[in-house]
């Protein structure tokens, strides 16, 4: 089940007891908000350990934003036909390459346009969880 598979994820990217607990009363919508924040705040702290040649501990977010954005992209329903889930494994991808490509060349310039990329999305998922939230349950 993919919201289970969801969790699985989070939990690895995350592995604090207060998380936690929010993880396990999202939907599976606020999980996905979830891990693209979570992605969000990873790649600003590989920024910030980059810039203080801290590469160790840049590798350790950028190891983190790789996971999550791996976990999102094996969540997507790709069997089902959908052109947005097309869409976003190719994103997930790309981003992947491209954080790759960063932590290769300590090119912040290249994390800011991944950031760019998850901040452009994340407020659909937002709406969406929003809406899920406010729909009653048929």
């Amino acid at each position: 089940m993919v919201n289970a598979f969801l969790r699985k994820q989070f939990n690895k990217a995350y592995e604090n007891d207060a998380m936690k607990s929010a993880v396990y009363g999202a939907s599976p919508t606020g999980l996905v908000v979830m891990l693209y924040q979570g992605a969000l705040k990873a790649l600003l702290q590989a920024g910030i350990a980059m810039e203080h040649k801290k590469y160790e501990e840049k590798a350790r977010y950028i190891n983190k934003t790789n996971q999550i954005l791996e976990g999102l992209r094996l969540a997507l329903d790709l069997e089902a036909g959908s052109e947005a889930a097309d869409n976003l494994n190719e994103l997930y991808v790309y981003m992947k390459y491209r954080i790759s490509i960063a932590n290769m060349k300590n090119d912040q310039s290249i994390l800011a346009e991944v950031r760019d990329l998850l901040e452009t999305i994340l407020p659909a998922w937002q709406q969406l969880d929003r809406k899920n939230h406010t729909t009653p349950a048929a």
